[in-house]
This record gives C-alpha cells, structure tokens and sequence, in this order.
C-alpha cells in the first residue's frame, strides 16, 4: 500500500489503495420483509393510538377507553399477537415501576414500558433495541386531561416499532433485537431511563439503539415535501465518555468516529437504498437544539445510540393544544401524517435490525499500534467467535470526509499491517464480514503504545 504523491502538483494524491466502500446490497429474506411492510396497518395503529384521546405519562391508568393504561393495554396485546407467529422465539412482557416525584412528576405515579424480545439463534447475547415512545402532551406538558391526539409525535414511531415487530417476529436472526414502547418522554425520558438502567445493571451487550420519534409527515411547515428523505442524529463524542477517553480523543482525534456516529455510518451503508426508498440524511449531532430523545438515555448508560426523525418539522403540529387560530389548524391530527412515508421508515429501520442482528459483531478491542515512529499503520484486533465468519476488512478515510471511502480486505487474520499509509494523516477502522457478505459496524482503533508491530501481519 503506497501513498503517492503528484510531483506535477507539489501534491498529495488521493491514495488509492484497495476499493471504494459501496453500500450492503440487501439480501434476498431481507427484500421480502420489506416487500411487506404494510401502510394500512400502519395507519390503523396511528389511528387506533389516536383514538385513545391522550396519552399523557401522567393520565388514568384504569379507564378502559381513555388514557395511558388503555394504550399500554393495546400495545402489549398487539406485541402477544405478533409473538403468537414466532415459534416461541419473541416473548413480551411489562416492566412495570414506581417513578418519585419530580420536576414533571407532581407526585409518584407507576409507568410501564411494553418489551418485545426476539431472542437470537447464535448470538443471543448481541442485542440491538428499537425503541418509541408512547406518551403525548399538548401546549401544557402538565395538563393531562386535554385531548391530546399525538399522531406524529409519537404514534408514528409506535406504529414502526410494532410493524417492524410483525414482520421480523418469524424471522430467526443471529442476534437478539428488542422492541420497546417507553412512557414519560415528554416528561424526562423516564421509561427509556428506566429501561436503559435496568439493562446496563443486567451487563446486556446492547450494540445498537435506535429511537423513532417524530416519524410521520414528509411535509415541512412552508408546504415542501421530502417524502423519500429520514433524518438520522448521532453523537461523535460518546456521551458517557470518561475524563481519560476524552483526553486520548484530544491527542489524537476521532472526534466524529464514537460508537454512535459508525452506527449511523453503518444504517446509511444498508438502509438507503431502492429497496427501503429512502435517503438516510445522516445529521452530525446528539439531536435537535433544545430537544432531545429516549436514545439519550441509553447514551447516559454507554451504549451506542441514534434517533431517527422526519427531515422537517411542523411545530404546528406538535406540542399544541388542538385548535384553530387564523384559519389555522393547530395540533397534532393524523390528517397530517404521510403514512406511506411512515412505511419507508419502518423499511429503514427494519433494513438495519436485520442487517445487524444476521451480521457478524463489529470487533472487539481494536487498537492501532504507535509505538513507533513510522509511516506504517499497524492495525489489531480480537477475532469473533461467529461460524460464518469470513474475516476482516480495513477501512479507511481522509480525515476530512464524513464517512469510510475506502476498504482493503484482509483476510481471515486479526491484524494488519499497511506499509507507507501514514497513520498521521488518515483515519482508519476495521469491519467483520461473514460468508454471505453481510458486514459489521466499523470498529474504530484506540492507539496502543505498549505492543511491538506483529510478526508476519497481512499485508
């Protein structure tokens, strides 16, 4: 591998060692699940959600028409019907909890997150949560009684997570992939707090979180309309980051290359694409100014996390008290949900969780070695216990450019060495492959000091 320059320009070329990075091509199981995904199913949970006039974190419990309780009821029976078609591989079940009083809680009150679990085949300790949350508010986020439809903010997101369910539910991935319907987002992402807390205590190997909040309208507020376009929001800097982490990114950069930001990386390469019908708009940042989503939470607890979103938000229809105002119509209606729009998405977010739970794990403890002074990149890395896995491919990227532009497969090996690739002026990384192509996330390097460059490494 060489970096050449251009004496005719005094410049560097573009290296040009191995080929272009091209998006995963969808594989054949992959593109019958998202032939299936159904618009009208969708749209009759919008609407069925919708129908149960608020579902404010803090409204009853108890009534069977109205309120929070009844929507949590619904959801759970929905979650049981699609685990009724999975041969006892998808199990259901309500974590129920106390949560004190606190800024937007006048005084304690239980919530209940709704958790589907479809257990993986040979990796069922790999798992990945899609996540949306139930609960609405409208221009008061205190006022529990006033209707409060909530069709975009969230029962979109609600209605992918359990299309999303249905369709994988008699699939048998590698990996374990959670569905979770969450409460109190609007009142401090509580459910999601609760939920991510609870599985970073049972040590879960979450590898991926995706939260689907505000999914619905392809329509921005002038009247413009981005129907095949998904915004995703990733962080660079892990959240959870410690004070020595951040002063080895410092020394040597990475600030766009945590966890999160190669999840998204990864659900742009498998997810935008014919098949889904969408552009997945990869947005450089936690998530919105002043806003923020259930995939916070599962930041806090060091997980990778990102947050899907429409490309351009109503804010006459989200957060307000139903109503008309200068020949207005305010509040959040399913009249102004796109629901094919909303099947799109569902086809992102399945194209992901089928792509990361059939793969192989992205490696474990990667580390470039900096030892010595040179203009070698020594790479290394622990191999993956996978049956089919096919070995390991080294990717890299200018340090200016947003995503991984290059790949060089290596083989079958967990190291490798690149001879006259200055690590000093690229980022590099490396991904897992199995037999039937399908790739991990990018695993990015930590520099090592304490190795000598392996012998007889790949080249």
């Amino acid at each position: 591998m060489a970096f050449a320059a251009d004496p005719a320009l005094g410049a560097p070329q573009s290296p040009s060692p191995g080929t272009a990075a091209l998006p995963q091509a969808a594989d054949k199981q992959l593109v019958r699940m998202l032939a299936s995904v159904d618009a009208r199913r969708i749209e009759a949970s919008v609407r069925k959600l919708v129908s149960f006039g608020t579902r404010h974190t803090l409204s009853s419990q108890s009534d069977e028409r109205r309120g929070i309780g009844a929507a949590t009821r619904w959801v759970r029976a929905e979650f049981e019907r699609h685990a009724a078609r999975s041969s006892g591989r998808m199990r259901v079940s309500v974590q129920s909890f106390e949560q004190p009083a606190g800024p937007r809680v006048p005084s304690p009150v239980t919530l209940n997150n709704v958790v589907a679990t479809l257990r993986g085949t040979s990796a069922p300790e790999r798992v990945y949560v899609v996540s949306a949350h139930l609960d609405t508010r409208a221009s008061d986020v205190m006022d529990p009684e006033i209707v409060q439809p909530g069709a975009n903010d969230d029962a979109s997101g609600v209605a992918v997570v359990l299309e999303a369910a249905r369709v994988l539910a008699e699939q048998a991935p590698e990996a374990t992939i959670v569905f979770s319907i969450v409460p109190g987002e609007e009142q401090g992402l509580l459910g999601s707090a609760r939920l991510a807390a609870d599985f970073k205590a049972a040590g879960t190997d979450i590898q991926g979180m995706f939260s689907n909040d505000i999914v619905g309208s392809s329509t921005a507020d002038d009247g413009s309309r981005e129907p095949h376009t998904l915004r995703l929001f990733s962080e660079g800097v892990p959240t959870a980051e410690t004070a020595a982490q951040a002063a080895l990114r410092r020394a040597v950069g990475g600030e766009s290359d945590g966890p999160s930001r190669q999840l998204a990386r990864f659900v742009k390469s498998v997810a935008d694409n014919p098949q889904t019908d969408m552009r997945v708009w990869l947005i450089f940042r936690r998530d919105r100014y002043q806003r923020g989503s259930d995939h916070i939470s599962f930041l806090e607890q060091g997980y990778a996390a990102a947050r899907f979103s429409e490309p351009h938000e109503n804010y006459a229809h989200q957060h307000q008290n139903v109503r008309v105002e200068n020949g207005v119509q305010l509040g959040d209606l399913p009249e102004f949900v796109d629901f094919d729009y909303v099947a799109r998405v569902t086809r992102v977010n399945i194209a992901t969780l089928w792509s990361l739970a059939v793969g192989p794990a992205a490696p474990r403890r990667p580390r470039l070695l900096t030892q010595a002074l040179t203009n070698q990149t020594d790479l290394v890395w622990e191999r993956g216990s996978e049956s089919d896995l096919a070995g390991y491919e080294v990717v890299w990227r200018d340090t200016t450019e947003p995503d991984w532009a290059h790949v060089i497969a290596v083989g079958k090996v967990t190291s490798a060495s690149l001879p006259n690739a200055p690590k000093d002026n690229y980022f590099f990384g490396v991904r897992a492959l199995d037999t039937s192509g399908h790739r991990s996330p990018v695993a990015f390097p930590e520099p090592d000091r304490g190795a000598e460059p392996p012998p007889g490494a790949k080249r």
